[in-house]
């Protein structure tokens, strides 16, 4: 599995938002500062000007926001689908090795077993495990080589469509599966987006300290916790945009039910 070109996938999320966070204080305090010191130049219309922009800018941010963490929601639900039909099309071609001829029948049913046992390992292994992640997708290949193996010596004894060629199709639509389910985890929202979006952020952060300044009083509180939300929803967009990666997971449970099927 090759790992991601991009610059942000590769950084840690915590420290993605971290920097975010940072980045819109600053631009808040540097937009504060230059609102202030243009505050006795400026009259009410001005101030209704300023305010009418920064509401079609925060209107602008929820717009991409929304767009962006659909995006990564849809994404998050395509794996999880992906999971469910891999685990569908493992647990058929288990049931169909009861098709086959003795005693291949048996020896595919361990094989299987096998095969599930290292999928489960490969779920469970973390983005950042380069060399585990390598060395568990070459033994799934391998696998999925010896249990091929396995039906076309049963083919040779038991060479019917309705027996031997039944498990065969259902073989061949688990490996279909696995590849859907890695091409998948390649899929992300892209960068550019997320680049947009925390454009965005910064230059709404500049804008509401450039209206607080404008003003006698500054709104320091209200301001910090929307910034707190803002990075916490782009915390939530990262990972579910990062599979093996982060807090949210995609449930195996479908994979766990075929465990000594």
């Amino acid at each position: 599995m090759e790992a991601s070109k991009e610059i942000m996938y590769n950084l840690n999320s915590v420290l993605i938002v971290t920097i975010l966070f940072g980045l819109i204080l600053i631009a808040n305090e540097l937009g504060y500062r230059f609102g202030h010191h243009y505050q006795s130049k400026t009259d009410s219309d001005v101030k209704s000007h300023t305010n009418t922009i920064q509401a079609g800018t925060l209107g602008l941010l929820a717009l991409i926001l929304g767009f962006t963490f659909n995006m990564a929601l849809q994404r998050y639900n395509n794996r999880s689908q992906a999971v469910i039909h891999e685990a569908n099309a493992i647990g058929t071609a288990l049931l169909r090795t009861q098709l086959l001829p003795e005693p291949y029948d048996t020896i595919a049913h361990q094989q299987l077993q096998h095969y599930i046992n290292l999928r489960l390992e490969v779920s469970n292994t973390d983005y950042a495990m380069v060399t585990d992640q390598q060395r568990l997708d070459n033994a799934t290949k391998s696998k999925q080589h010896e249990i091929w193996v396995t039906a076309i010596q049963a083919a040779r004894v038991d060479p019917r469509a309705v027996t031997t060629g039944y498990f065969i199709s259902a073989l061949n639509n688990m490996i279909d599966a696995h590849g859907e389910y890695n091409a998948l985890l390649q899929l992300h929202v892209p960068e550019v987006i997320l680049m947009l979006l925390f454009v965005v952020f910064i230059m709404s952060g500049a804008l509401i300290g450039y209206a607080s300044g404008l003003g006698k009083k500054r709104t320091t509180t209200p301001a910090m916790m929307m910034t707190f939300l803002i990075c916490l929803v782009v915390f939530i967009v990262i990972d579910l945009d990062r599979p093996k990666r982060g807090i949210i997971k995609v449930n195996q449970n479908s994979m766990l039910l075929l465990k000594n099927d």
